[in-house]
């Protein structure tokens, strides 16, 4: 699904990464792991698009096509989601509205049609209650007001709604208590279709993940066991 080849990446002229080759395969749970300040959130941004990183060498291959070059918007089309540790709040744009366009512009992009607001209604409905979503959550703003667990709970919405062949969660059991990981972990065994890159520093965690793959970073380098 995803293969990094020889990929060093700069932010304002430092390198951050160095020299990553990786290869991350269809269906995996895969856990990238290392300590603080070792690369992975760099990693994981990069691979996602993020504008700031600069790809100084290398490739990112995404199901059989080069994206080294490709925005954010591109990927995340493509079927690549973030499910970022840090989310912004975004006062007046509402949950609902915000899965409406997302799921517009993937239907879209995907099948070269209009998605109808019915199919949207009831595609919400159906994610909304599998994941104990109060109704009321959709008319608020996004993640404004939203505790630790709820804004992950909010992630896992537009998961299950997105359904996307890549994801990627950066500590994703990161301020929820134990239920919403046991929720977090449980809809990443579900959605066998996609294939998952994830960061955790919980063992508890990642043994309810069970990864198939660990890679581990060290000071911007893969660490070779």
């Amino acid at each position: 699904m995803l293969e990094i080849k020889n990929l060093s990446v700069s932010l304002d002229d430092k390198e951050l990464l160095h020299d990553i080759n990786l290869t991350v395969a269809n269906g995996a749970r895969h856990l990238l792991s290392g300590h603080n300040g070792s690369g992975k959130s760099t990693l994981v941004s990069t691979i996602a698009g993020t504008p700031e990183y600069t790809i100084t060498n290398g490739k990112i291959i995404f199901d059989g096509r080069d994206i080294t070059h490709e925005n954010m918007t591109t990927r995340a089309l493509l079927g690549i989601f973030v499910g970022a540790q840090n989310v912004p709040e975004i006062s007046g744009l509402t949950v609902l509205s915000f899965l409406k366009h997302a799921a517009i512009a993937h239907h879209h992009f995907d099948t070269g049609h209009d998605l109808s607001m019915g199919e949207f209604l009831a595609k919400l409905e159906d994610a909304r209650t599998k994941l104990d979503i109060p109704q009321q959550w959709l008319n608020r703003s996004i993640n404004v007001g939203f505790s630790g667990g709820e804004r992950k709970r909010l992630m896992l919405l537009r998961l299950v709604m997105t359904q996307p062949k890549f994801a990627i969660l950066d500590e994703p059991d990161s301020g929820a208590d134990a239920t919403v990981q046991q929720q977090i972990a449980d809809i990443i065994h579900e959605m066998t279709d996609t294939t998952f890159l994830f960061i955790s520093h919980q063992k508890n965690f990642t043994d309810m993940i069970k990864p198939t793959n660990i890679t581990t970073l060290s000071d911007g380098k893969i660490m070779i066991e």
